[in-house]
């Protein structure tokens, strides 16, 4: 009897311990919100900054870009809500934090030395390779393979953009955020929902 009551506590062990995987993995909090919050505003302030500077409509279209920060402000405030309500934190929920934070640092800090060796022709190819690597990572951790198969395109789209008149670089980046963030964030938000 009594080690039938070991056996049944162990089974309601290891069903503990299943339930909490199978939690944790349906919990990826992978919605797909944030991929289609800047897959969105990236998509918006590419085509606007083409269209002002192609047509002359505004002679700092650069400054377009100065929405992202509303996005930076939003997501700040998204992951703080969403980290109150979250119960347990998976080990691939902070890899995945942490590769994005190593995204956004080397985005900033390549940005700055190609614009002060003044290589502006270089920006776009050079963050479409970076907009590819997070978004590969984030496709192998999350077992997901639209992701994997958006950072190709992009990192396809940074070679292409280098043959590509400056000008004409910046539209690369409204593709290379359809492919890679757009299309995967709605397929996620799908697989969320279905999980749910």
């Amino acid at each position: 009897m009594f080690m039938e009551k070991q056996e049944l506590t162990a089974q309601e062990s290891l069903s503990l311990i299943e339930s909490m995987i199978s939690k944790a993995q349906n919990r990826f909090n992978e919605n797909g919100h944030l991929y289609l919050l800047w897959g969105w505003v990236i998509l918006f302030c590419s085509v606007v900054h083409f269209v002002l500077d192609y047509w002359n409509l505004y002679n700092k279209p650069q400054f377009v870009w100065f929405l992202t920060w509303a996005a930076v402000i939003y997501q700040m405030i998204y992951i703080a809500r969403a980290k109150r309500k979250e119960r347990v934190k998976t080990y691939t929920d902070e890899i995945i934090n942490y590769v994005w934070l190593v995204f956004a640092i080397t985005m900033g800090l390549i940005g700055f030395l190609v614009g002060r060796a003044g290589a502006w022709w270089l920006m776009y190819p050079v963050f479409l390779v970076l907009y590819g690597t997070p978004t590969f990572l984030s496709g192998i951790i999350l077992k997901f393979p639209p992701l994997k198969y958006g950072a190709i395109g992009c990192w396809i789209l940074a070679i292409a953009s280098s043959f590509i008149y400056y000008k004409f670089q910046v539209l690369f980046l409204a593709m290379a955020v359809l492919s890679a963030w757009i299309i995967p964030g709605y397929l996620l938000g799908s697989r969320f929902k279905n999980q749910k």
